[in-house]
């Protein structure tokens, strides 16, 4: 915790006295940001970090795996579809991302636990990664290594959490009225490349 609190003592003393304009006309304003990016929660991944993204340019929801769940308006709590709802229909976005990566931690669990026992991923992993498993199907089927296998569910993961938000009404609606684009980028950390998915073909290519 130490390290933490002087990280914040020194961004007091930095970063916020060198932009106190900037800050103050950020909050006073309202946020406008263009992007939303779904990502993993995985604590490599930091998307401000890698995009060189200030405060206000990108809302950004991180879940396990940045799976996207399919609409379900079943009155009960989803975080990543409310947050997807605000950025959408409040922020009213024109972009949003789905940005998978290299050696998820989320699609490890779902490749090697065919399953997802509660015993083996507690009480809520287990119906998360559910979402992606026709992905890990897809994956078994088309791979011939563990390495290929992993990174094949981590590039369909994407793929689906973009089919999913089709099932969302406004954002179906804001695609078709031309306002809304989407995207899915996959990120290796490792080499520091990031691939684009071609929707036309299916395949990520490096950026």
């Amino acid at each position: 915790m130490d390290k933490f609190i002087a990280g914040y003592r020194q961004f007091r003393e930095t970063y916020f006295r060198a932009n106190k304009a900037f800050i103050e006309d950020l909050m006073s304003q309202g946020q406008a940001p263009k992007v939303l990016m779904i990502a993993c929660s995985d604590s490599r991944i930091d998307p401000s970090l890698k995009f060189d993204v200030a405060p206000g340019e990108m809302f950004i929801v991180r879940n396990v795996a940045n799976l996207v769940p399919p609409f379900d308006a079943d009155g009960h709590a989803h975080g990543t579809s409310a947050a997807l709802e605000f950025a959408v229909r409040n922020l009213q976005v024109e972009h949003i991302i789905v940005m998978g990566h290299a050696r998820c931690g989320g699609i490890t669990a779902l490749m090697n636990q065919p399953l997802l026992e509660p015993n083996g991923a507690g009480d809520f992993v287990a119906a998360w990664m559910q979402i992606a498993q026709p992905a890990r199907e897809k994956a078994l089927k088309t791979t011939s290594t563990p390495a290929a296998a992993q990174r094949c569910c981590e590039h369909e993961a994407v793929k689906i959490s973009l089919d999913n938000l089709l099932t969302f009404p406004w954002v179906k609606s804001a695609i078709d009225e031309g306002k809304l684009q989407t995207h899915g980028w996959y990120f290796d950390l490792e080499t520091a490349t990031l691939s684009i998915l071609d929707k036309a073909t299916g395949a990520f290519h490096p950026a």
